[in-house]
């Protein structure tokens, strides 16, 4: 994996320990895996990230970071990944979700309008919300799964990779 182009893009862990906002967390800011580049814990972020933007909910950052706490993984990988659904990106994909639910329950998608008021959250998100969530559900565990297994593949790829250029280096000083 191009360790370099990710640590270019990382910010520094000891800048990450040092946030104010993040103090309270103490010690647990200290675990090493928090900030490894290793095929391990990049692909367990990405299953963590991937996982948690599909959620429904405010606040997918820190329900990321305390993912990624728990299960000891690249913590800034694992957050910045839950971006992928951004203000722009976030209906589009949570329309999709919603149709693939009322798919998988075998309903009829309902037509609806949205609006960010209480009286639509208490009568117009009761309609969807089982065929809503479910497609979440699969999406998020789809694309952590897929995620994961494509960095695990990637990477044992380029590992693979730069030992077969370093093999035909060798042959290559050898025969001179």
């Amino acid at each position: 994996m191009p360790r370099k182009l990710l640590k270019r893009w990382l910010p520094d862990p000891k800048k990450v320990r040092e946030t104010p906002g993040l103090q309270f967390l103490g010690k647990l800011l200290h675990d090493p895996n928090l900030f490894h580049l290793n095929r391990h814990s990049v692909s367990l972020a990405f299953m963590v990230g991937l996982f948690v933007c599909f959620l429904p909910i405010p606040g997918q950052m820190p329900v990321a970071a305390a993912a990624a706490l728990l299960v000891r993984c690249n913590l800034p990988i694992a957050v910045s990944l839950v971006w992928l659904t951004n203000p722009v990106t976030m209906p589009v994909l949570f329309f999709a979700a919603y149709k693939t639910g009322a798919w998988m329950l075998d309903r009829p998608p309902v037509g609806f309008s949205f609006s960010l008021s209480w009286d639509w959250l208490s009568t117009g998100f009761i309609a969807i919300w089982k065929p809503f969530l479910l497609g979440c559900f699969t999406y998020g565990v789809a694309s952590g799964l897929a995620g994961y297994l494509l960095v695990q593949g990637f990477w044992r790829w380029h590992v693979a990779d730069r030992w077969k250029q370093r093999r035909e280096r060798r042959q290559k000083k050898k025969l001179r």
